[in-house]
């Protein structure tokens, strides 16, 4: 799925990176925690759904080669944090839809969950999907 798909399926501007739109976005992950992000995600290409909007979100997303950050529930980045995300080629989206509208309507469309690493109470190498 391109990420301009995903902005019209979830009705989402662009905040910055809109000349980027054509980029594949391979799967999703949604989270508030960005230590879930950190922990969890084991793959390139990914699309981040949250409502956080601190500066660690464009951090978290460019250490994880994430794809972009699609900010829900109509929350918006500063000026400062647009910048930087401009600056370091992140696209940044924006939705006044919940994170559980979100995730569905993508969901729904095909864009599978990102693959992620096992947790302490599984075998090592035997993530859940």
């Amino acid at each position: 799925m391109k990420l301009r798909e995903v902005a019209e399926l979830v009705e989402a501007r662009f905040l910055t990176g809109g000349d980027l739109a054509d980029r594949t976005v391979s799967a999703a992950f949604a989270a508030d925690l960005l230590s879930d992000v950190l922990a969890m995600v084991r793959e390139e290409g990914v699309l981040l759904i949250t409502g956080m909007v601190t500066p660690q979100v464009v951090r978290v997303a460019e250490v994880m080669n994430l794809v972009a950050v699609l900010f829900v529930r109509g929350k918006l980045p500063t000026k400062p944090m647009v910048d930087y995300a401009a600056q370091a080629g992140i696209p940044l989206l924006a939705t006044s839809r919940t994170m559980y509208e979100t995730c569905g309507i993508l969901y729904t469309h095909g864009l599978p969950p990102a693959k992620r690493k096992s947790l302490p109470h599984e075998p090592p190498g035997h993530p859940a999907p």
